[in-house]
């Protein structure tokens, strides 16, 4: 049995004795004297009464009749205080054992029998095998577990996990934990503990480009909100970080918002060429970027711009983790000759503008210009999935077909649900 675990049961039967004690507490007071007293004190009272009594009727203040009525109701009164105080006999020995034992034994069978305590018996099992070991871990003073404690991972992890909660202002340990998510490819929960760390020490600037980074990276180089504003941050309290423009160079670009990325690049530049020394080789990747995304301008510029609307009726049924499927595909069916695939709620007030074009082929083989050039017969398709399945399903939504001829703008309307 593991010391947390005796300890856990200890400090439970201490406090269900002091329960225990709590309850009988009334039955070991003993209230004779007391009870003697009072009844000494009404029958003195009745004594006097009484006296009263004889020296009213004796005076000729009250009559027989009167007289009895009055003997009769103080007997009555005294009879019923003897029979309450008689009432109140104390508990005996045994009635107290009985629940002094009763009681941590029902206790007991309750905290059992509630719920499978399993978890929680693996849960002290590991703090006291690997507690120590995680501890080292998260405070950097070791940088890999010994090999006796990778031999059951599981606890390892929980053990971890515990800790920083336990530490949960320790932004450090969060970052740490975060590595050990993005070890283990659980990346949300790695995105969560970043952001803890993040949320705790906000003027920490390796901790916010770290977030950024892995921000970015696991959403296949997308910049959301989040990091533009980490990133803007930034930038704003030092101008010249350098690997806060490449993110926003490269998250812009990702967007297709060409200008803003070759703004960046020209800024970039102008950081680099004010350092002292030879850079020939980092100016020479700018111009390369440069010349990249001037081909990615010209291809989407020959590509399709397609206006996405969404039936207000539907509005409703669109979940926070639905996708949104746009494709250009041959009229006859098969794979798709352009896609994106992006989140349902990018529909924000029911429209959507974007371009489809060679750069969204699945396969450099099969694209969109050279389907075009052959006179295939092609159509413009919307759908929204909840699955996030790439093939249409039951309860998707969807818009009609429309049919891309010669034009290079198309408007469609998801307005029907898939039976």
């Amino acid at each position: 049995m593991t010391t947390s675990l005796i300890l856990f049961f200890s400090l439970c039967a201490v406090l269900v004795v002091l329960l225990s004690l709590v309850v009988i507490l009334p039955w070991l007071r003993t209230r004779p004297a007391a009870d003697n007293q009072l009844m000494a004190i009404n029958v003195q009272v009745f004594g006097e009464r009484i006296a009263e009594l004889d020296a009213d009727k004796a005076a000729g203040v009250i009559d027989d009749a009167h007289y009895q009525v009055q003997i009769t109701e103080l007997k009555r009164q005294l009879l019923d205080a003897q029979s309450v105080a008689e009432s109140h006999t104390p508990v005996g020995i045994k009635g107290r054992a009985i629940v002094m034992i009763w009681i941590p034994i029902l206790v007991a069978i309750a905290y059992l029998t509630t719920a499978d305590r399993t978890p929680v018996y693996a849960l002290w099992q590991a703090q006291d095998t690997v507690g120590q070991v995680a501890d080292d871990l998260l405070t950097g003073k070791i940088d890999t577990p010994p090999e006796w404690a990778t031999k059951d991972s599981a606890a390892l992890i929980t053990a971890m996990q515990t800790n920083v909660h336990h530490h949960a202002h320790d932004a450090n340990r969060w970052m740490r934990l975060s590595e050990l998510f993005m070890m283990l490819e659980a990346h949300p929960q790695a995105l969560e503990a970043l952001a803890r760390a993040n949320r705790l020490e906000p003027d920490n600037e390796e901790m916010a480009l770290t977030y950024a980074q892995t921000s970015f990276f696991v959403n296949q180089g997308r910049m959301d909100t989040t990091t533009q504003h980490i990133l803007t941050d930034i930038l704003a309290k030092n101008p010249n970080h350098e690997g806060a423009m490449m993110m926003m160079i490269m998250g812009e670009a990702r967007m297709g918002n060409y200008p803003q990325a070759k703004a960046w690049i020209a800024r970039l530049r102008s950081s680099i060429v004010a350092r002292s020394g030879d850079h020939s080789e980092a100016l020479g990747s700018l111009d390369n970027l440069v010349k990249n995304i001037n081909e990615q301008e010209a291809t989407i510029a020959q590509g399709i711009s397609v206006e996405i609307g969404l039936e207000p009726t539907l509005s409703g049924r669109i979940g926070s983790d639905d996708v949104l499927f746009v494709a250009i595909s041959e009229q006859a069916g098969g794979a798709p000759f352009a896609v994106k695939r992006m989140a349902a709620s990018e529909l924000k007030g029911g429209k959507l503008s974007l371009r489809l074009s060679d750069m969204d082929a699945m396969m450099p083989s099969r694209t969109l210009s050279s389907a075009r050039a052959a006179g295939t017969p092609l159509v413009v398709n919307a759908r929204i999935s909840a699955t996030g399945n790439a093939t249409a399903q039951s309860g998707d939504l969807a818009a009609n077909p429309v049919v891309l001829d010669k034009q290079t703008e198309v408007a469609l309307t998801i307005s029907q649900v898939i039976p």
